[in-house]
């Protein structure tokens, strides 16, 4: 493996999930529905340990949590300018709408979060040692999570967008209500949501 790229991984995993941090936060200022509120007030927790697991990743492997590189930089810019949306959004004076834009920044948000932990994932299959065991128990405590957030999220945004549009959507979603952590139960919550109107 070249530990060069996966030290930048992990760098780069752990500024997107403190931009996360100020996502959730961002968001939970253009949340209308209380479902969704609920939904992302408990993803901004767990956003936050997330924060922390990867900052113990970095101490047991010795690597510095606080060192910059350009890749780095970017993911910081890219998670600034998802805020910078949703406070535009919100200006505009539309909650609805601003709620949209906030559930499509988390599906951009989380979809690039659950990559890295994807990644970090199979990082973790062929590491040994001090860092295997860093990174199989870190990806093992936030793995199933991860899924949650981004399949969940991806449900909300479609549902809220039908309603946007004034066809009939399923709130909350039907990823939500079967509590779906894989892709193959996000496709079957989907295929189900006709029979859920």
């Amino acid at each position: 493996m070249e530990m060069a790229m996966v030290k930048e991984l992990l760098l780069q995993s752990l500024e997107h999930e403190i931009g996360g941090v100020k996502v959730y936060e961002t968001a939970l200022k253009c949340v209308v529905n209380e479902d969704l509120k609920e939904e992302w007030e408990k993803y901004h927790q767990e956003t936050e340990q997330h924060v922390q697991v990867l900052q113990d990743v970095f101490a047991q492997m010795q690597l510095d949590p606080d060192e910059q590189t350009p890749g780095r930089k970017i993911v910081r810019d890219m998670g600034q300018s998802l805020v910078r949306a949703m406070e535009a959004a919100l200006a505009a004076g539309d909650k609805e709408a601003a709620q949209c834009v906030a559930c499509e920044c988390i599906v951009l948000a989380e979809t690039t979060d659950h990559s890295n932990w994807e990644l970090i994932g199979e990082v973790s299959k062929k590491a040994t040692g001090t860092e295997g065991k860093a990174l199989k128990e870190a990806y093992a405590e936030v793995e199933e999570q991860e899924d949650e957030h981004l399949y969940h999220s991806k449900g909300w945004l479609r549902e809220l967008s039908l309603e946007s549009l004034g066809l009939k959507a399923v709130l909350p979603p039907p990823e939500e209500r079967k509590d779906v952590h894989s892709a193959i139960g996000a496709a079957r919550a989907k295929a189900e949501r006709t029979k859920m109107r």
